[in-house]
């Protein structure tokens, strides 16, 4: 019988331990396999359309913002692999199988494309509480996976924040 494939979404809340934390038991539970997947956003997807016709400044102004927002995500990506990898360590250090990803950009649509190019049998991720328009505004990984993943999902409950 071939293991089975579990994709974990970690973000870098505090809530991220407690995920993995699940998927490893969840992998021990089943000899299964991890792939742990993180996220990067990137701000120019937010703010990108702000830098256009009616805004002030040259071709020269606007190479330069986009060469420091491109290092600047480099920069995000490499703490985020290096932070990720701690993890797949973690995992190997249980016995488990695993190995990771990270990638800039949204994540919902992400983690249901690689849970099914990947074939997994599960995907756990964590949810973080947010209600109303906080969770309009910034919108629900959580809630997109549920309803859009080609396996079952797991979704660790996180605490509402004041703010939300």
């Amino acid at each position: 019988m071939e293991p089975k494939k579990i994709v974990v979404a970690i973000d870098r809340s505090p809530q991220a331990p407690l995920v993995f934390e699940q998927a490893v038991q969840q992998a021990q539970c089943s000899e299964s396999r991890l792939l742990l997947l993180h996220s990067v956003r990137d701000e120019s997807l937010q703010t990108g359309p702000f830098l256009g016709v009616g805004t002030i400044g040259d071709v020269a102004t606007y190479g330069a913002l986009q060469r420091s927002h491109q290092d600047h995500l480099h920069q995000q990506l490499v703490k985020a692999e290096a932070w990720l990898q701690s993890y797949c360590q973690q995992a190997h250090d249980h016995g488990i199988l695993a190995e990771c990803s990270c990638k800039a950009g949204e994540p919902a649509s992400w983690i249901c494309d690689v849970a099914h190019d990947w074939g997994a049998n599960l995907i756990v991720l964590g949810r973080r509480g947010h209600k109303g328009l906080t969770e309009i505004v910034l919108g629900s990984v959580s809630n997109y996976v549920i309803h859009h993943a080609p396996c079952s999902v797991l979704v660790v409950q996180g605490t509402s924040s004041p703010h939300t």
